[in-house]
């Protein structure tokens, strides 16, 4: 049992791997299908479907290049930089949780954002955001002395972080710009109003209960302690900073001219976004499209995906094919320790 227990997780990790390079296959194949049907060019949809492997490859890379060639290059420059942005924040995400556990001893600050990247990498690509991302996690903090419950309470932490940003950003957005929820549904300004400054509220009075120092929630032997304000205030900082970041890689990929700006953008990144949360969708696939075309009419379809797919492209593709060869490394570390552990025991103690 301990053999196969030893084997066991390097052959998860390899089973993501090659998940991951099937769905890296996919993703950009429906990208290259989408801007086809944009552009009702059939004739190249139906090569795509008639074609091979390499042969479709080749169809991808040439309708993504005429895609992407419009867009400057101060705007991927841009671009880039919140991507880096966003990961940077969400790699602050862990870290604040480890600070929660009293547990950021002894792990350093690169082994936090490598497996954050990891983490997000896979779960944005993939869905089920707390299943897979709890596993990537699960596997690399337990190699650094974490149990199964602190693991859970990292990942869950991690995962109220990002609710709360979205909580927070999405009343701002719905407060001051409450016309944009109109277009998707007809509910009065008032009423969208509302809702924000109540999204803003919960967020103020999750503050207060911290200030306030509520007691930890014990079930069966386990505590579970109420956020502290360390905790509180660097989520006020870190939570809107992942967000802005992801929306700002879309804000900058968008031509100038009908631009409707940052804050209806980061709006309809938010409503797409939470949308393909809600139905388990990997990376929004449809769901983003057909929300920023609602959102913002003034802008041709072809511009949107395009200012979309910079968008998977930096957040979702570059990000997945970067964290497989780590992932690669991780396993082979962990495999080649254990062997020197096995080796270790079957040596016999000198006589």
């Amino acid at each position: 049992m301990k053999r196969i227990k030893d084997f066991f997780w390097p052959v998860v990790g390899l089973a993501a791997v090659i998940w991951s390079l099937d769905l890296l296959y996919k993703k950009l194949r429906l990208e290259a299908v989408q801007g086809a049907r944009s552009a009702a060019n059939s004739a190249l949809e139906a090569r795509l479907d008639q074609a091979g492997f390499f042969e479709s490859l080749a169809i991808i890379a040439s309708q993504i290049g005429h895609k992407l060639a419009a867009i400057p290059a101060q705007g991927y420059m841009l671009a880039a930089l919140s991507t880096l942005c966003a990961y940077w924040a969400l790699a602050w995400y862990d870290r604040i949780a480890l600070i929660h556990l009293n547990r950021q001893k002894g792990i350093s600050w690169l082994f936090i954002t490598t497996c954050s990247f990891v983490t997000y990498a896979i779960s944005h690509n993939i869905g089920g955001s707390v299943f897979s991302g709890g596993m990537v996690r699960y596997r690399a903090y337990t190699s650094k002395g974490l149990n199964a419950a602190e693991v859970a309470v990292l990942v869950a932490l991690c995962s109220f972080t990002f609710a709360f940003g979205t909580i927070l950003l999405g009343g701002l957005v719905l407060t001051f710009e409450p016309f944009i929820v109109k277009p998707l549904a007809p509910i009065s300004e008032s009423i969208v109003r509302i809702i924000g400054l109540g999204m803003i509220a919960f967020c103020l009075l999750y503050t207060i209960g911290s200030w306030l120092k509520f007691q930890p929630l014990v079930i069966r032997g386990f505590k579970l302690e109420y956020p502290g304000l360390n905790i509180v205030w660097r989520q006020w900082i870190a939570a809107p900073m992942e967000l802005l970041g992801a929306a700002g890689i879309i804000y900058f990929a968008l031509p100038e001219q009908g631009n409707p700006g940052f804050f209806i953008v980061l709006g309809a990144f938010l409503l797409s976004f939470s949308a393909g949360l809600l139905f388990q969708v990997p990376g929004g696939v449809g769901v983003m499209e057909a929300v920023f075309l609602k959102v913002m009419p003034g802008i041709p379809a072809t511009e949107v995906f395009a200012a979309l797919l910079v968008w998977r492209l930096f957040y979702l593709l570059i990000p997945l094919a970067l964290s497989i060869p780590v992932v690669l490394l991780f396993e082979r570390r962990q495999l080649a320790k254990r062997d020197g552990e096995t080796e270790g025991e079957a040596t016999p103690p000198p006589a």
